[in-house]
């Protein structure tokens, strides 16, 4: 299944609300290159009661719901739209352990589908896995350290121009 079409509308959406993320975890590592898979999106934000009023702005935009399915213990917040099988997650900054301006200094803006969003760097993804140690995260973290490894290979083998 290609993504494009789904990443494409939730950067719309994000724009249109004017809520500022950065994409994080499996889905920014494969549109970094890394092969991995996932079934959805992962963003951090800033947690602000603006951007709470930001957050349902976005879900309004795409027709979804927002749900909290790990309060207390997390503060993620759910993003779910049934119709298209789209899941949003958003971690506040605060939550992993990097504040959103250092991540969005790192970040690539990428176009996906004629909109552009922010992709957090493969070393950043690398470490949020790191921190999250739990098995499906240090499955993902092997194929991204392998990546990691085959650019810095091939940043080396390629003479300076």
């Amino acid at each position: 299944m290609n993504a494009e079409p789904l990443l494409s509308l939730v950067a719309d959406a994000l724009k249109q609300a004017g809520l500022e993320a950065v994409l994080i975890g499996n889905a920014a590592a494969a549109l970094q290159g890394a092969p991995v898979t996932t079934l959805d999106f992962d963003f951090c934000f800033r947690d602000t009661p603006v951007n709470r009023r930001k957050l349902a702005v976005f879900a309004k935009r795409l027709n979804a719901v927002i749900s909290m399915p790990r309060a207390p213990v997390s503060r993620m917040t759910r993003v779910e739209c049934d119709d298209t099988g789209l899941q949003v997650d958003f971690l506040p900054d605060q939550a992993i352990g990097v504040r959103l301006a250092a991540l969005r200094s790192r970040a690539a803006r990428v176009t996906v589908g004629g909109r552009q969003v922010w992709v957090a760097d493969l070393e950043d993804v690398a470490a949020g896995k790191r921190k999250a140690d739990r098995p499906k995260d240090r499955a993902a973290l092997y194929v991204i350290e392998t990546t990691l490894k085959e650019r810095a290979r091939q940043a080396r083998a390629t003479p300076d121009a």
